[in-house]
């Protein structure tokens, strides 16, 4: 048996991470409809989301030590924290995907719309009202898109929050030789 002390390249540490982080991500997906049923999940799903950067600069961290001897460029570190927030947007799109064609029916949509309602039944201030109508059309529109298109507007929003969240941690994680 041969043994390899090969380490894994930055793609595939990624992928490893990725893989975990979008299974976090999906979980935490299904806690939102979840927590329109018991309204207390909904502040754990707010917890877990504030995780969410803590959690990519621990994989991040343990790519530095495991795989970089402990030394890391800016660049390196930005490339496998963008890498791993892509691959998790990929895994958790398919979670979308699928919640959104066969098991949701307008849920979760028509639930944020009636909170809209409710919350708009609750004032009468002019600024707030014309605040909700914008809020009330918004919604329109995303309950308009398709399963498809809403899972794509998705992987595109978790790539853009990626990379806000990958330059900070890239510029914490880094180490110099």
């Amino acid at each position: 048996m041969i043994m390899d002390d090969t380490k894994p390249t930055l793609q595939e540490s990624a992928m490893r991470y990725g893989t975990i982080m979008g299974l976090f991500w999906a979980f935490k997906f299904v806690l939102i409809p979840i927590g329109f049923k018991i309204p207390i999940i909904h502040i754990v799903f707010f917890i877990l989301t504030i995780f969410v950067p803590i959690l990519g600069y621990i994989f991040a961290k343990r790519y530095r030590t495991n795989c970089c001897e402990n030394r890391i460029s800016f660049v390196t570190a930005l490339s496998f924290t963008l890498f791993m927030y892509m691959f998790a947007s990929l895994l958790v799109a398919v979670v979308h995907y699928i919640y959104f064609q066969y098991i949701d029916n307008g849920f979760i949509f028509s639930q944020w719309l009636n909170l809209i309602n409710q919350s708009a039944s609750m004032t009468d201030s002019q600024e707030y009202l014309q605040t909700i109508n914008q809020l009330k059309d918004a919604m329109k529109v995303v309950m308009s898109l398709s399963p498809i298109e809403l899972t794509f507007q998705l992987i595109t929003q978790n790539v853009f929050y990626g990379l806000l969240m990958a330059l900070p941690t890239a510029a914490l994680i880094m180490r110099k030789k």
